[in-house]
């Protein structure tokens, strides 16, 4: 009596396998063979350990059955590699995956930022491209943990190959959404990632940064330009949660307690969670402000505006990154949210 061969597990490449790279791995190695390609020496924590990811609230997986390596080469044979690498490496990364992807292997860009999977697209020529976005916040807590501190659905383009990855992925527990529109997503996770460069700046956890209004009012100065920049494009970002994001600056500059009654799901975040940003810097490692703040900026200039929030910003995020690089005398001193909004308005 024959039966039937059970389906073969989709292989799955993650390249630049950070916080949000390990997280992804580890949660689809449930439902696909994994190999997460990083940095030799986290790579090293997690085959000698195994992940170890938790959040958001009380969940928790210890993750064994996956391969870690450092070399680009292990992304041989994947029928998808998710690229997870920070925008700056985004070339360099097309560079070494390049002479290891097989004819039928589907690239896709988990990054923060407008033009990732543009970029990918143009630098591996034949191989198909899909632009993803993550919504929440991932931290590294130890050699091989990982933290997921707010919740969200993953979103994914549409299109050729989208389904399986999305099977595997929904199959796995993560929840993810197919889009039509992937580049009005993206806007509109860069109006949220915004917030990035005032948290990291600010030194506080995301829930008690954003439960200050001045706090508020810095993202909102951001927000403001970055939707004129939008609009002056002919670019609608998507609305992703209750909120339109061209209302968003004026609910951000509610007081302390209409924000709390009206945006309070927005507060529904781990004490503990912080911005990716505030994880570079304490790593003394380079931020990803100009795919953020500076996107803003750039786009502003290219249609006759100016941005000089965000410009600021990018200036604040350098010196703090050389304070943290220690090549400045002293480390920059955490902004309080009056302090950062005077500085962001001392030339309005």
């Amino acid at each position: 009596m024959s039966t039937t061969p059970a389906p073969r597990r989709l292989r799955i490449a993650v390249f630049g396998a950070g916080s949000i790279g390990c997280h992804l791995g580890g949660v689809l190695a449930s439902t696909a063979e994994v190999t997460l390609i990083g940095r030799p020496a986290a790579m090293a924590a997690i085959h000698a350990d195994g992940l170890t990811l938790t959040g958001p609230g009380e969940a928790r997986r210890e993750v064994r059955e996956l391969t870690a390596a450092a070399d680009p080469k292990a992304a041989a044979g994947a029928d998808y590699v998710l690229v997870t690498v920070k925008s700056a490496d985004t070339a360099t990364a097309a560079r070494e995956l390049a002479p290891h992807l097989g004819p039928g292997t589907v690239v896709v860009s988990f990054q923060n930022g407008l033009r990732n999977a543009d970029a990918l697209t143009a630098a591996l020529p034949g191989h198909r491209v899909l632009a993803g976005m993550v919504p929440y916040n991932v931290v590294r807590t130890g050699a091989a943990a990982f933290h997921q501190g707010s919740g969200g659905s993953l979103m994914l383009a549409e299109g050729e190959g989208a389904e399986a990855l999305a099977d595997a992925a929904r199959a796995s527990g993560l929840l993810l959404e197919l889009r039509s529109d992937m580049p009005a997503v993206q806007a509109a996770k860069l109006l949220m990632n915004l917030n990035n460069a005032v948290n990291a700046l600010s030194g506080l956890p995301l829930r008690e940064q954003v439960g200050q209004l001045a706090y508020r009012q810095c993202v909102a100065l951001c927000q403001r330009e970055a939707l004129a920049a939008f609009q002056a494009a002919g670019v609608a970002p998507a609305q992703l949660g209750p909120v339109p994001p061209e209302v968003m600056p004026q609910v951000l500059e509610l007081s302390d307690e209409q924000f709390h009654e009206l945006a309070g799901a927005s507060l529904q975040i781990d004490a503990t969670a912080r911005s990716s940003m505030w994880e570079d810097l304490q790593r003394a490692r380079p931020t990803e402000i100009d795919s953020l703040q500076g996107e803003a900026v750039a786009l502003a200039e290219r249609h006759g505006l100016t941005a000089p929030a965000n410009a600021r910003l990018i200036t604040l995020v350098r010196e703090a990154e050389a304070a943290a690089a220690g090549t400045t005398p002293a480390c920059a001193p955490a902004w309080t949210g009056p302090a950062l909004l005077a500085e962001l308005t001392a030339d309005r």
